[in-house]
């Protein structure tokens, strides 16, 4: 395939930093603008971010809760991306690229499911001891 391509033959112009980081923020704002998963991962990062200020959660907690959305949304912007790259490769029915697509959404629900059990067991457990119900762990 690359042999057929003369582009491929040309080496590539070394890029400046903005342009690596004008790309990296266009990339998101593709990701982020033009996938229907992110109506759904969004607001729920938005929401578990105001809960734990609300339940004031600990800086460790905030960190942990943190790396979880920030797991979610990468793992979906990767999945955005081996779309994309799907489509522009063929345009047939591939069983390969199916199953590749189909383990990349997988990543997707594991990442999102992980995160879901955190969210629950750290802002859960704040919201016992805000209620009363135990101590909780500090």
């Amino acid at each position: 395939m690359r042999a057929n391509c003369p582009s491929h033959d040309i080496a590539p112009m070394p890029r400046s930093w903005p342009d690596k980081f004008r790309d990296a923020f266009r990339g998101l704002w593709l990701a982020t603008g033009h996938e229907r998963s992110f109506v759904v991962h969004l607001p729920m990062a938005v929401a578990v971010t105001v809960c734990g200020a609300l339940l004031r959660v600990s800086l460790v907690e905030a960190c942990i809760l943190g790396l979880c959305i920030t797991m979610v949304l990468v793992a979906e912007i990767f999945n955005t991306a081996m779309e994309y790259l799907s489509r522009e490769i063929t345009q047939e029915r591939r069983p390969d690229i199916a199953r590749a697509l189909q383990i990349a959404s997988g990543a997707v629900l594991m990442a999102s499911i992980g995160a879901a059990v955190i969210g629950t067991a750290l802002l859960g457990n704040r919201l016992g001891i805000a209620l009363g119900w135990w101590t909780g762990l500090r």
